[in-house]
């Protein structure tokens, strides 16, 4: 048997406003910028890509769900993108708890804000990882049992951590550097653990979808149905098991759909489903599988950019001093926010990863895919905007 495993990430984060140092001591408005068509609007940043990605994509999956008996995918869904939804597009929230009410579709457990809080505070990493399972069960009555950090951020402490929260399988990047000769296409044991299961991401084939689909000057362009499955066939060669991971937005807002890929979508799951020795599975359903051995990821892999480290969040001085400074105010946040909870509320929304993200100063390829995803002129901009911020918690929890 053939198996497809569909993982697809919805993230939105709560941008900062273009927060002056005047405010500091008399405005604790971060996030929301009066002005709807700023550029830090979040507002208008989620309807628009609700209207480009959400909303049609929402369609494609309600549509082969309700044509396709075999086909299943499995969603992790940040609570910052869940709270955008409750705000301004409600009907998203009803359409996800119809597909997840279909017994096909599977939540993954992760950090309520997307931070990288692993990193820096323990305590504070396990608080977000069960306010996001309270929230899941609180709107879908379901308990995660599958887990990915943020940005696919994945090391051998990080699997007897999952493993001590009580999932049963992590997911992580099928990268070169750790894999060597082996194939991402079978389920693995993460080193250290007593039965915790990793999930790989095929990053080539993935990749081909989330990346290279729309590259006019990719060898392979335009990507059709018949020769993705076969490369899919191929690739089954060195395991059965092929995990497709990407994000979310791959469909509509990456990649525009006059592109195609929608009906690259439609026609691919269709295709797959043909033949009755291919199949999709949730996340739950591949993670059954017995192991084949062992893998040690001793260094931090991620997802995101040539690199696959940590770099695009803490790979300058900026990065650095932003998060140093933000992660030393959580004992003032903590004692303070028994008398004020929104100052917890919006230190953990300040711990969100994108931020981090916007101040990266990578140039060539990497850089082009930081500066897209911006909502600020510059890295610096990004960086004083957080550091005005994070002397106005300091003011808030010190007065």
């Amino acid at each position: 048997m053939r198996e497809i495993c569909l993982y697809l990430h919805i993230h939105q984060p709560f941008r900062l406003r273009a927060y002056s140092v005047f405010g500091i001591s008399s405005n604790t408005n971060y996030f929301f910028d009066p002005n709807y068509n700023s550029k830090q609007s979040n507002e208008r940043i989620f309807k628009k890509v609700s209207e480009k990605s959400y909303r049609p994509t929402f369609s494609l999956l309600e549509k082969m769900l309700k044509e396709n008996k075999k086909f299943k995918f499995s969603l992790s869904i940040t609570g910052t993108w869940l709270e955008q939804a409750e705000m301004w597009e409600p009907e998203l929230i009803s359409r996800l708890k119809s597909m997840v009410a279909s017994n096909r579709v599977e939540i993954v457990g992760e950090t309520y804000y997307h931070s990288m809080s692993f990193f820096y505070d323990r305590d504070e990493f396990r608080a977000q990882v069960k306010q996001h399972q309270e929230k899941i069960f609180s709107l879908f009555n379901l308990s995660p049992k599958v887990f990915r950090n943020t940005e696919l951020a994945f090391n051998d402490e990080v699997g007897l951590e999952a493993e001590k929260l009580g999932f049963k399988a992590c997911l992580a990047e099928g990268w070169d550097k750790v894999l060597g000769w082996r194939s991402p296409n079978f389920v693995y044991k993460s080193a250290g653990t007593k039965n915790l299961k990793l999930l790989l991401k095929n990053y080539r084939l993935s990749d081909d979808i989330a990346f290279r689909f729309s590259n006019r000057s990719w060898k392979e362009w335009p990507l059709s149905v018949e020769k993705y499955i076969s490369w899919l066939r191929d690739s089954c060669l060195k395991g059965n098991l092929i995990n497709l991971f990407m994000d979310f937005e791959t469909f509509g807002e990456h990649q525009w759909a006059d592109t195609g890929i929608f009906n690259f979508m439609e026609r691919f799951i269709r295709e797959w489903t043909k033949d009755p020795e291919q199949i999709f599975v949730t996340v739950s359903e591949a993670s059954e599988k017995p192991p084949v051995a062992e893998l040690s990821m001793p260094e931090t892999i991620t997802w995101a950019d040539t690199e696959r480290d940590l770099s695009a969040w803490m790979g300058n001085p900026l990065q650095e001093e932003a998060m140093k400074y933000l992660y030393s105010l959580l004992p003032k946040v903590q004692e303070k926010s028994a008398y004020d909870p929104t100052i917890l509320e919006d230190f953990r929304r300040l711990t969100t990863s994108d931020h981090a993200y916007y101040m990266c100063t990578k140039y060539w390829n990497d850089g082009d895919v930081h500066a897209y995803f911006s909502a600020y002129d510059s890295p610096f901009d990004a960086f004083m905007y957080f550091l005005n911020i994070l002397h106005s918690l300091e003011y808030r929890v010190s007065t």
